[in-house]
């Protein structure tokens, strides 16, 4: 039985509506939690500091040391929930690749995991990131293809012409949720 479901790709790809129509499609409850839910649960000076995280105007983004420290919190407490029962989603960003895989391996350790690739058209992610108007322009581009370096992953769902909706049946239907 999948325990955790991790969605990977970058940003505007359309991880959070798929992780919304996956919770909606489910016949089984899941939590949905996102990276963006622990960036916007750290104090605003996080994002200032070095050790932080810097969301550079050019759409790059830099965690420092003392992010990692909190992130790696989240991560446990995300796996520990898991353990305990629940079925989560998680919506993230592999900004470090194959890096970030291992820091969810070790913190969901023991856990049945389904990874699932996320993958947009640069030019609509842009246009999607625009439209949003909550994101720093040039972020979807600079992520489509690099959040997927060295990745393998069970599922992969390409969200630039198929809806959130569909790509969640596949999803269900592929891994018999």
């Amino acid at each position: 039985m999948t325990n955790v479901m991790i969605l990977n790709g970058g940003s505007s790809s359309g991880k959070t509506t798929l992780a919304k129509s996956l919770q909606h499609s489910s016949t089984e409850s899941w939590l949905r939690f996102s990276i963006d839910d622990l960036i916007q649960a750290m104090p605003g000076a996080m994002r200032e500091k070095d050790s932080g995280i810097k969301l550079d105007e050019d759409g790059s983004v830099t965690p420092g040391e003392e992010f990692r420290k909190l992130e790696s919190a989240w991560m446990h407490g995300i796996g520990e929930m898991a353990r305990r029962g629940a079925r989560i989603i998680i919506d993230d960003v592999f900004l470090s690749g194959v890096e970030a895989r291992k820091r969810w391996e070790a913190s969901l350790e023991g856990l049945q995991v389904l990874w699932v690739g996320v993958f947009c058209d640069p030019p609509v992610a842009a246009l999607r990131e625009k439209e949003r108007g909550d994101r720093i322009e040039g972020m979807a581009v600079t992520q489509a293809a690099s959040v997927h370096e060295g990745m393998l992953y069970d599922i992969k769902v390409d969200t630039t012409k198929i809806s959130p909706e569909e790509c969640a049946r596949f999803i269900i239907m592929k891994a018999r949720l």
